[in-house]
């Protein structure tokens, strides 16, 4: 971390020129510039992307590691260190006991919507492509652009869409978008109805296979988000994404990981609303990018640096990856890093790397050496050797345990409480009705009532416009004042809390969580076991409680 305060460098490398070892890095301005990392399997590529990633978090930035294999993020968890516990969100499918919630068609601006449709419908094309059409293109644009206007929906409610008319004609009555009501008045409804079920087909057969998993069902099928992607950008929070393609399957481990990549794309381009000086860095790593990579990921690499995103991607070779994806690395990216490549991919490097090295140097690297382009005050280097750092030890303490312990409680739910929430959505035993009026009734609901609850700095009691679920953090006036100018820290790390507050803060009956004493010092050291035994305590007790309203 010291390295790092040192004008915000990350180390990584170190020179290898006759003998002579410099440790280097890369400055942060120019991180903006995004970093590309080629190289064939086990060369050092992950290991480097772990020891930059460490580094950030250590020095305090906000970042995003989405691992399609899952050792990376396993091995991140042991660095995160006790003062960024409240920061970090595990994102992990196959813990399918606690299923988190990921909604990529929640909370999307309307001049945004455009981007997010188009997104998933790439994710789709590259996964589908021998069924992908341009029919079925067009039909799933016109689902998505209809949910992305109406309250609540979420990616399931693309099969209902499409099959049931109640829900539809639901649907369509309230879009203010005139191209896309159009297409669902005068043209969907128009259809023949054997010629419907042949349009709907490759969709039900696709789209469906993979919403009708359990495992994608019980995250991707709950209305709310349990963690928002702009605040962990602009709060500098972590995001570790366990996308493990032999625990949740390549397809899933794909979709998933291509429609985080894509909100986070529309959470920094919603980033126009701050001016450019106050937008905080965020890094966002990508081990083997090409399975995330569509077309609209050109977008990103063109447009993020003025959003302050900064792409570090790795991959294997060349061609797993799209003509117009090439074109805009070639274009976009500041440092490029080269591991031992094949013949083909140093044919193509050669030209950005010649005349130091050639194509022949490209295919003879040893484990962990590179030839690299680095960016330096703007300005890309000339092409030099040098060898990556070894991995970072893994610390004495860790806090592995408390992390998932700690994720499961704040932003999962228990899977038998998810499954019946996302049941009685679809239950259908009034004529539709009550599926088609529940986002009227819970909008009249929460417009109508007042929630009481308890700032948790303080105590005092305040009135809130929405429910308290014991996730969400509840601040008074004041208190919020006090935090937004950083004069208390805001108490959202139930690591340091008492048993029984434990229990109080995450099942929203609010009492006096902190007081503010300024003459004691807060407890810097953690009873890991205590804590867990209290973690687990609290979320028996919400288990409980849940069966007991659910009787």
């Amino acid at each position: 971390m010291a390295d790092y305060q040192e004008e915000n460098i990350n180390f990584f490398a170190e020179t290898n020129f006759r003998n002579q070892r410099i440790k280097f890095g890369i400055k942060l301005d120019d991180r903006r510039k995004h970093m590309y990392v080629i190289g064939k399997t086990g060369m050092g590529k992950t290991v480097m992307l772990e020891n930059m990633a460490i580094s950030d978090i250590q020095a305090g930035f906000g970042l995003a590691f989405i691992d399609p294999h899952g050792e990376s993020a396993e091995q991140l968890l042991n660095f995160i260190p006790e003062n960024r516990l409240k920061d970090i969100i595990y994102f992990c499918p196959f813990d399918t006991a606690y299923p988190i919630a990921f909604n990529p068609l929640e909370t999307v601006g309307e001049e945004h919507r455009h981007l997010m449709a188009s997104g998933i419908l790439e994710i789709f094309k590259k996964i589908w492509p021998d069924v992908w059409s341009a029919r079925m293109e067009y039909i799933l644009n016109n689902c998505l652009m209809a949910l992305l206007e109406y309250p609540d929906s979420t990616l399931l409610d693309i099969m209902r869409l499409l099959t049931d008319k109640d829900y539809r004609n639901k649907i369509v009555s309230g879009l203010k978008d005139p191209v896309v009501k159009n297409f669902w008045l005068n043209e969907f409804a128009r259809y023949h109805e054997k010629f419907q079920v042949e349009a709907i087909a490759p969709i039900q057969n696709k789209v469906g296979q993979f919403l009708t998993n359990p495992l994608i069902r019980n995250i991707v099928g709950q209305p709310q988000s349990s963690f928002n992607i702009r605040q962990i950008m602009d709060e500098g929070k972590i995001l570790i994404a366990n996308l493990s393609k032999g625990r949740i399957g390549e397809i899933n481990s794909a979709l998933l990981g291509a429609m985080l990549v894509t909100k986070i794309q529309q959470a920094a381009m919603a980033r126009a609303d701050v001016p450019e000086e106050k937008r905080r860095d965020f890094f966002l790593y990508v081990d083997e990018f090409q399975t995330f990579a569509t077309e609209a990921f050109s977008n990103i690499l063109s447009e993020a640096r003025k959003y302050h995103l900064c792409l570090i991607m790795a991959h294997q070779y060349i061609s797993q990856i799209p003509e117009v994806v090439r074109a805009a690395i070639i274009g976009n990216i500041g440092t490029f890093v080269v591991f031992r490549v094949g013949a083909d991919d140093a044919e193509w490097l050669e030209k950005e790397f010649a005349p130091e090295f050639i194509a022949n140097d490209l295919v003879n690297l040893g484990k962990y050496n590179i030839y690299i382009k680095l960016m330096v005050d703007g300005v890309t280097s000339k092409a030099f050797s040098a060898t990556t750092l070894p991995p970072k030890p893994i610390p004495e303490k860790t806090f592995v345990d408390v992390i998932i312990e700690f994720t499961r409680l704040k932003y999962c739910r228990p899977k038998a409480e998810v499954e019946k929430m996302i049941s009685d959505q679809w239950m259908d035993t009034n004529n539709n009705k009550k599926m088609s009026s529940g986002v009227e009734e819970k909008i009249e609901k929460n417009n109508k009532k007042s929630f009481p609850d308890f700032c948790w700095v303080c105590g005092k009691e305040v009135e809130l416009p929405f429910e308290p679920d014991g996730k969400r953090p509840v601040y008074c006036k004041d208190c919020l004042k006090d935090i937004t100018s950083g004069k208390i820290t805001p108490p959202t790390k139930p690591i340091k809390l008492e048993t029984n507050i434990v229990k109080n803060a995450f099942s929203g009956k609010g009492k006096k969580l902190i007081e503010k004493k300024p003459t004691e010092k807060p407890k810097t050291k953690i009873d890991v076991d205590e804590l867990k035994k209290a973690l687990r305590e609290s979320l028996s007790k919400l288990s409980n409680d849940n069966e007991e309203k659910n009787k």
